[in-house]
């Protein structure tokens, strides 16, 4: 039996072949990072390695002056006697699955993805292995996205009404990859388009990676008495119901999340809208993944780990899990979730409840 190749310590998911750790959650000497989100890639390590299309928004994010190096997608690079490679993960910007190669095993350890297309980023690119790494942020099978056409056409009617009933329309949305995503899809003709501080601040490290995002209004340069009727208004969920969104006036909320999904999560965050958003692959989504790999062996870590674990067991699969401090996507609201695991875990086998409008 081949040794592992990545193991779970303390510090986070490591490779004893390269001597080096994947999107550490504690200070080491080489991290290999998947991509820039807080939970994957933490301050405190002595040199990182990104893919390059990642490396201005991990740089951006990290302590000033913090040791970034960055490598194209697909080309190897050897560690010790380990070859690696980062590939497209689809999730966000620079977004990378990362390959390990040693004595003829192949490990991938996927970071955070999807497969819904996104203009703002590389479309994921399943990569051939023996085992591979999946999260499961939305490993349940009642979350099943909608067209990427289904949402630009809810979010731009939404925006539309707002404005012919004089109310400017607040979204709320993860400031790093959703915000960007959202641009790409909303019709600027509509109306003005202004942005949160940590909005704008992403947007310039998208546009100086190539990225082509719409004209955007950074709030914070705009007199007090600005009138942001008609006007659609993009900012992190943190800002939600804080002093900042008062002058606003009389504005319709929105929430952009793939928690979304569950009706019950918008009565708990009293928006006015919710969209079935996410960065991350939905039930279908990381199957589709996990077939592709052709792996004869998933590790399962953050998110609804135990149902798909089981899942991919009773369908005939070796399965099992590593425990992670990966949040995935936006965890206040994964925290009020977890309980719907143990609600659908027994129920893998029936078809998903009805798609509901947000």
């Amino acid at each position: 039996m081949s040794k592992a190749l990545v193991t779970s310590t303390n510090s986070g998911l490591y490779c004893p072949q390269g001597d080096f750790y994947i999107d550490p959650w504690r200070g080491v000497d080489l991290a290999l990072v998947t991509h820039a989100h807080s939970d994957h890639a933490r301050s405190g390590s002595k040199c990182y390695l990104t893919s390059e299309p990642g490396q201005h928004v991990l740089r951006a994010r990290l302590d000033p002056g913090a040791n970034v190096e960055s490598i194209a997608y697909g080309k190897k690079l050897t560690i010790k006697d380990v070859t690696v490679s980062f590939h497209p993960a689809g999730h966000v910007l620079g977004s990378a699955q990362i390959r390990i190669e040693h004595k003829g095993q192949v490990w991938v350890v996927s970071g955070d993805y999807k497969t819904q297309l996104d203009p703002t980023c590389e479309a994921i690119e399943p990569i051939q292995c023996h085992t591979f790494i999946t999260e499961s942020t939305f490993g349940l099978p009642i979350y099943r996205w909608p067209s990427e056409q289904d949402i630009e056409s809810q979010i731009n009617g939404w925006w539309q009404r707002n404005k012919e009933q004089g109310r400017a329309s607040v979204l709320f949305a993860y400031s790093f990859g959703k915000a960007q995503r959202i641009l790409s899809l909303v019709d600027s003709s509509i109306g003005p388009i202004f942005v949160h501080g940590a909005v704008h601040k992403l947007n310039e490290q998208y546009t100086t990676s190539g990225v082509t995002l719409p004209d955007c209004k950074f709030v914070g340069d705009l007199d007090k008495k600005a009138d942001f009727k008609g006007g659609l208004i993009i900012a992190p969920p943190a800002a939600f119901d804080s002093p900042w969104t008062k002058r606003f006036g009389d504005y319709s909320s929105g929430y952009a999340s793939g928690w979304m999904r569950v009706r019950g999560n918008r009565r708990r965050q009293s928006i006015d809208r919710g969209f079935t958003l996410s960065d991350h692959a939905d039930w279908n989504g990381l199957l589709e993944i996990i077939s592709a790999t052709g792996a004869e062996e998933i590790i399962v870590t953050h998110g609804f780990s135990q149902p798909l674990i089981k899942y991919l067991r009773e369908t005939g699969k070796q399965a099992r899990g590593f425990k992670t401090e990966y949040r995935g996507e936006e965890s206040e609201l994964a925290i009020a979730n977890e309980k719907l695991a143990e609600a659908y875990e027994e129920d893998l086998e029936k078809p998903p409840a009805k798609e509901d409008t947000p």
